[in-house]
């Protein structure tokens, strides 16, 4: 059925949504969130090839790459606080001045990691100063993904919301393609000027990165639904205890739906670039260069699966991605065991490809689980509590390598476990999914 085309003043209490803002604001969040994700995504590779190494020098390898990956949790951990900060802003204030906080925290935070001493220098303050830095990261983050997701599909007419949702969702594989290639990039470096200044370059980038960001998100207008919600005097006072109060079933189920994007990505790419190149013994720029080439296929993937799921349901489409996921975990790994390159890099960019097809509509069907007062904060809680969760699957991964002298198949059940989950989340989520009111101009 198609929308109602009408002004204003014929549905005074209806917000008017327009397709041409639509656009904009989308590609607006998109470009934001993107350079977000370059910034968080950095310490993801860092944590897997130079922190285990420069910060935690004083331990056995197995030790510093656990000590690494947990300092890597530390920001995933932070993301739920950081949902229900931001969150009130979010719901309260508005969705615009929220983004415009977290785009200079997360950009100072990487830009500052870049400075930071190593052990050698200045002994055990280095890894709790960049422990510190990744707790700003994920306070920031645990903000970001919600609201631009929010804003953008309150900008967009209903039935076109998977796309411009989708749109959004790039903005984390060409993250990894920007973070990963400035990592490529820096590899070429002899490794003595790699360990000395060279991994510092992508996190000074930060800097400059931020001011495009924050100019773009200038841009950005307050949503309509959210200037709505103002006008009748619905905001929520304290959002997120009244997510958990009236819509704790839905935050259940928001935070199964958005655990394979999360948690399957980072089995994907930080745990197995360190499988392979600490127990297989591969060549740390092959095991890069094999997320850049995931990247590009995922963003393809997320812009087809958007359009898709306008057809058949976000809910549908995430209980497929989970079933198809666990489907592939035990071959995507013996892919990998066979230490053949092109083995590898087809691994690992089917296994991001599989896991997209439930990352494309996690905004889409997240949004559409909670109502408008409440949907900064349950939207950003769900993702992030999913994300709190899934942050330590590579800590998780690499203990259980560990426990069955390096067999892989532990990894191929962690991320079955994770995908079967969404696939649950999905299956009720769409049952779950309300639709705004909008007249669409």
């Amino acid at each position: 059925m198609q929308p109602h085309e009408a002004t204003q003043e014929e549905k005074p209490d209806v917000p008017v949504v327009s397709g041409k803002d639509a656009g904009k604001i989308a590609r607006a969040a998109f470009v934001g969130t993107a350079l977000e994700w370059y910034d968080y995504f950095l310490f993801g590779t860092a944590a897997a090839i130079v922190f285990n190494r420069l910060f935690f020098t004083e331990l056995d390898p197995t030790a510093a790459t656990l000590a690494a990956f947990a300092t890597f949790g530390v920001g995933f951990a932070a993301r739920p606080i950081g949902a229900v900060l931001f969150g009130y802003i979010g719901d309260r204030v508005g969705r615009r001045p929220a983004l415009l906080i977290t785009i200079v925290m997360i950009g100072v935070a990487t830009g500052l990691i870049g400075f930071l001493p190593d052990f050698g220098s200045i002994g055990l303050a280095a890894p709790i100063m960049l422990a510190v830095l990744r707790l700003m990261q994920g306070l920031a983050v645990g903000g970001e993904w919600g609201g631009a997701m929010t804003i953008a599909v309150e900008h967009a007419p209903i039935e076109k919301r998977g796309r411009y949702a989708a749109l959004v969702q790039v903005g984390s594989p060409v993250g990894t393609l920007m973070s990963s290639g400035a990592f490529a990039l820096v590899l070429l470096l002899p490794s003595e000027a790699f360990d000395a200044w060279g991994w510092r370059l992508p996190f000074l980038a930060a800097f400059p990165l931020l001011l495009i960001a924050l100019y773009i998100r200038l841009q950005v207008e307050e949503s309509p639904i959210f200037r709505e919600l103002v006008k009748l005097e619905e905001r929520a006072k304290i959002p997120a205890v009244d997510v958990f109060k009236q819509a704790w079933g839905r935050l259940l189920v928001a935070i199964a739906a958005a655990f394979l994007g999360v948690g399957g990505f980072y089995v994907m790419t930080t745990f197995v670039i360190s499988y392979g190149t600490t127990t297989l013994g591969m060549d740390r720029q092959l095991m890069v260069n094999a997320t850049l080439v995931a990247a590009v296929v995922q963003i393809g993937v997320v812009l087809l699966v958007g359009r898709i799921s306008e057809k058949v349901g976000p809910g549908r489409m995430t209980f497929f991605g989970g079933l198809a996921t666990a489907a592939g975990a035990f071959p995507l790994f013996w892919m990998i065991d066979t230490r053949n390159p092109g083995a590898i890099i087809l691994a690992v960019t089917i296994g991001i490809a599989l896991v997209s097809l439930a990352y494309a509509v996690t905004g889409a069907l997240l949004t559409e689980l909670f109502p408008p007062h409440l949907r900064y904060s349950g939207v950003a809680l769900g993702y992030n509590l999913a994300g709190a969760i899934s942050g330590f699957l590579p800590l998780i991964a690499v203990a259980l390598l560990g426990a069955t002298d390096g067999g892989s198949w532990t990894a191929s059940l962690l991320l079955m476990a994770v995908s079967l989950i969404t696939a649950a989340g999905g299956f009720f989520g769409e049952k779950l999914r309300v639709k705004d009111k909008a007249i669409v101009q």
